[in-house]
C-alpha cells in the first residue's frame, strides 16, 4: 500500500504540476507517505531533499519487500 501511495504521489506531482498542493488526492497521498519519507530523509546527509527522500523511501521499501519474500521462500 505504501509503495503504491509513493507511486501515486509521484504521478500526481507530474500531472498536477504547481497546483498539486490544492489537489485532495495529492494531499491524501502526501499524508499517507509523510512519516516514511521523513524517516528516509533523515538518512540523507545535508539539507532536506523531498524528491530524493521519496525515491530513497521507495527503494528501501522495495528492498525490504524483496528481502522478506526471499526469507519466506527460504523458510518453506
Amino acid at each position: 500500500m505504501l509503495g503504491l501511495s509513493l507511486i501515486g504521489l509521484a504521478l500526481m506531482a507530474v500531472f498536477a504540476g504547481n497546483r498539486r498542493d490544492s489537489n485532495p488526492i495529492y494531499r491524501l497521498f502526501a499524508l499517507i507517505t509523510r512519516a516514511p519519507r521523513r524517516l528516509a530523509g533523515s538518512l540523507l546527509p545535508g539539507r532536506e531533499r523531498p524528491v530524493l527522500a521519496g525515491v530513497l523511501c521507495f527503494v528501501l521499501l522495495f528492498l525490504l519487500w524483496i528481502g522478506l519474500a526471499l526469507w519466506r521462500t527460504a523458510l518453506v
